[in-house]
């Protein structure tokens, strides 16, 4: 086969498969980071509502995440064994139902209950995604094709944030407030877009009734060739992936990340509230708008640049100590100006470390382990989750300021950086082994 007809049908191939898969998955990743997330945006009036301290919003924020760490390990080996369309589907559809019933809550107790049972039923959905694009893309492919997929944390909440806040000044149907129908007009995509994956998602190239022949045929030819060169390069057992280093390494690194992440993602809302007595709802989700319209374009860019350069190490590291550096100045500004900037910087190099990271597994996991391993990086990872969170609430609630929260997870986040240069891991990676 010449050189040009395999050029042609590796961009006929990869074309077809970047506009089937990710633009689907994007919008899927959207509404589950949304349901995540808009307990901040409820807290504005639910906090009040319902005589919630800080303490215990930090907690209710950060149970989730207790569910999500027990159940995500088996959900994603069950979805790698009966298929990402029937798996995947009955997530959405598990997780939709809970995230509305949340609008029934009237206690603190009913909301701990409700997102905990919200993190078991959406355990493995992040894993089993990350999982799912090894499927169909290579590994030369992923910093960017995650970065793309990962876009959709930023843009939930570009959504997310202005619609939030609307929903809370502006929607009270039936008597119900603001925040309970926030719960409910959020978590319904979910059930819908449950039952659409049943019908739409492939689970592999050769279930694609949009490739051909021909295209299944070099597109799992590439594939298995990655395979067989990652267990020519090193076999590693089930067994091994729980006792290797350089996944409870690569664990505690996104452990540090996702401390950043969540603690300022669940408390923005609150944090710029605080700056102006005058800001309306709608005006506090017009501003938190801005941190995640700068982290779409680092993480995009962030992406690109180490699959360009073939470079993981350093697009993880240096994000990590910005962001670190960027969380130890907002401690401190009241400044409404100066702490939008600060806000910026730091959520849009918390973001730039996720493409890059997430191509960093695909160098040592064959496919057979990728499940475990990936899900054990993310589940162990995600418990930051709930520890960036409930700090700021705890810290909060003894000192009356978010400040010694937000230098708790500087402290994180350096400490993460530190962690990246540690790795037993390639500097490079070339196009051809990764």
């Amino acid at each position: 086969m010449s050189s040009s007809a395999t050029l042609s049908i590796e961009q006929r191939t990869s074309n077809k498969v970047r506009i089937r898969i990710l633009p689907f998955m994007f919008v899927l990743y959207i509404i589950s980071f949304l349901d995540r997330v808009n307990l901040g945006y409820a807290a504005l009036d639910m906090n009040k509502a319902l005589a919630i301290t800080s303490e215990q919003f930090g907690l209710i924020a950060g149970i989730f995440f207790f569910g999500y760490f027990i159940f995500e390990i088996p959900s994603n080996v069950l979805m790698h064994r009966i298929g990402a369309r029937i798996w995947i589907a009955r997530i959405l559809l598990s997780w939709g139902s809970v995230a509305m019933l949340t609008a029934v809550a009237q206690n603190a107790v009913h909301l701990y209950i409700l997102r905990f049972l919200l993190g078991v039923t959406e355990a493995g959905f992040f894993p089993g995604m990350i999982l799912y694009l090894t499927y169909w893309f290579r590994g030369r492919e992923l910093a960017h094709v995650v970065a793309l997929f990962m876009t959709a944390v930023a843009v939930s909440n570009i959504i997310g944030a202005p619609v939030s806040g609307v929903i809370l000044d502006y929607v009270d149907w039936f008597g119900l407030p603001g925040w309970r129908w926030l719960f409910i007009l959020e978590g319904a995509p979910a059930v819908i877009f449950g039952i659409l994956t049943f019908f739409v998602l492939p689970n592999r190239p050769r279930d694609a009734a949009w490739l051909t022949e021909e295209e299944k045929s070099w597109l799992q030819g590439e594939l298995d060739r990655e395979a067989a060169q990652k267990l020519h390069q090193e076999k590693m057992s089930l067994g091994r992936v729980f006792a290797s280093g350089r996944v409870w390494l690569l664990a505690l690194i996104y452990f540090a990340d996702v401390v950043g992440l969540y603690g300022i993602g669940f408390w923005m809302p609150q944090i710029i509230k605080g700056l102006s007595q005058y800001l309306s709802n709608t005006a506090v989700g017009l501003l938190a708008m801005i941190p995640y319209l700068v982290g779409v374009v680092a993480m995009v860019w962030s992406g690109r640049d180490s699959d360009r350069k073939g470079e993981r190490r350093w697009h993880v590291a240096v994000p990590l100590l910005i962001a670190g550096a960027g969380m130890a100045v907002l401690g401190p500004v009241s400044n409404p100006f100066w702490a939008i900037v600060l806000l910026s910087i730091t959520t849009a190099a918390i973001y730039s470390v996720v493409g890059p990271f997430w191509a960093l597994p695909n160098l040592f996991l064959a496919e057979s382990t990728a499940a475990v391993g990936i899900a054990i990086i993310n589940s162990v990872g995600n418990l930051g989750g709930f520890v960036g969170p409930y700090i700021i609430g705890a810290l909060k609630a003894s000192t009356g300021s978010v400040a010694s929260g937000l230098y708790f997870l500087a402290a994180c986040l350096l400490a993460g950086m530190i962690l990246v240069l540690l790795l037993p891991l390639r500097r490079s990676v070339s196009s051809r082994s990764e």
